[in-house]
């Protein structure tokens, strides 16, 4: 039987390599090398690469989901909350550089078309990141502070959609400039 600790040490590594290099330009053995176990180990926790691509992309939807704690602080107003959520995601940017992006998207634009239990994972992603922000957006446009007269849920879905498209500026351009521009548009003047 292998140790408990290798099956983690693999998903920590994979999600390193694969948030940071991409699906296609990571191999298993760059992961065993990362996680500093013989590459058999890998199989002995995982069918395949996709397995633990599906594994590491839970893996981070839940760690970015802890980002939307922020959106249920009812101590603060609805677009309080929202701001402080953009300046979340905006420094988890940051943080890397613009190297990383967000891997929803990066495994999007990859692996949609070559994987569909990956599409089906990413649709729920997106779902689930929609529904989460749907629920502050619709609290604002019962107290007034957002006059957007869209559903919720599609609002979220857009805003989304277009963070997805900062977040790629901001890789391109090596700069915070559009992920700013963005949180400021959404704020201002999409959800006015």
């Amino acid at each position: 039987m292998a140790k408990p600790n290798v099956k983690q040490q693999l998903v920590t590594a994979g999600l390193n390599l694969l948030h940071s290099k991409g699906f296609n330009a990571t191999s298993v053995q760059d992961i065993t090398d990362a996680a500093g176990v013989p590459k058999g180990s890998f199989y002995n926790h995982f069918a395949s690469k996709e397995t633990l691509g599906l594994e590491v992309l839970e893996r981070y939807a839940e760690a970015a989901a802890t980002y939307c704690d922020v959106l249920d602080d009812t101590s603060l107003a609805p677009k309080a909350r929202m701001r402080q959520y953009f300046d979340l995601l905006i420094g988890a940017n940051t943080a890397t550089d613009y190297n990383c992006g967000c891997m929803l998207g990066n495994f999007s634009s990859e692996l949609s078309s070559q994987i569909p239990g990956m599409r089906d994972v990413l649709r729920r992603c997106f779902d689930t990141w929609a529904a989460c922000l749907a629920v502050v957006i619709a609290e604002a446009q019962r107290d007034g502070s957002v006059r957007a007269p869209q559903p919720a849920l599609e609002l979220a879905h857009f805003i989304i959609d277009a963070w997805q498209g900062a977040v790629l500026h901001a890789k391109a351009s090596q700069s915070r400039a559009p992920l700013d521009r963005y949180a400021d548009m959404v704020l201002n003047q999409i959800l006015l």
